[in-house]
């Protein structure tokens, strides 16, 4: 049996892909500590509200929602609700040895579509913008998916 190497084509492709959804959930936390620094404010808890070298003057007004933090919450969970489909989905779609060029197309294109639903939801472009994209990522998360059961059934 052949060990998993990032010589392999298709494992590199889904080594890059993967590595760019994880950073950029990731980034979403650090993104909604800098709006709430930014914006004094949109914080959740409770106990926030203890003064602190990093918030000297709390004010019970720090807990009451922030557009500009929850709009960045909530592209953060909408990450947390389908990035990790694409991350399971993607790894055994490259599991089944699809050609190289179909795994960048799907990979990638799942990188793109969510890089693009960030920026349009971001931005406060259209729910109808915003959605085309998701729905882009969904339709490819569905192609691997089937794919993937596809190719295990006949084996």
């Amino acid at each position: 049996m052949e060990l998993p190497s990032l010589q392999n084509p298709l494992l590199a492709t889904y080594a890059i892909a993967a590595s760019l959804m994880i950073l950029k959930a990731v980034a979403m936390s650090w993104l909604t500590v800098i709006r709430m620094m930014q914006e004094k404010g949109g914080y959740r808890s409770p106990e926030d509200l203890r003064r602190t070298p990093l918030n000297p003057n709390p004010d019970p007004k720090q807990l009451a929602p922030n557009e500009r933090v929850e709009r960045v919450r909530r592209i953060h969970q909408n990450d947390l609700e389908n990035i990790p489909f694409f991350l399971v989905s993607g790894f055994l779609f490259v599991l089944t040895g699809p050609p190289v060029w179909l795994a960048w197309l799907l990979l990638y294109g799942y990188v793109l579509s969510r890089l693009l639903h960030f920026a349009a939801y971001f931005t406060a472009q259209t729910h109808d913008m915003r959605a085309t994209f998701w729905t882009v990522g969904s339709v490819i998360l569905i192609v691997m998916t089937l794919w993937t059961l596809v190719m295990a059934l006949l084996t």
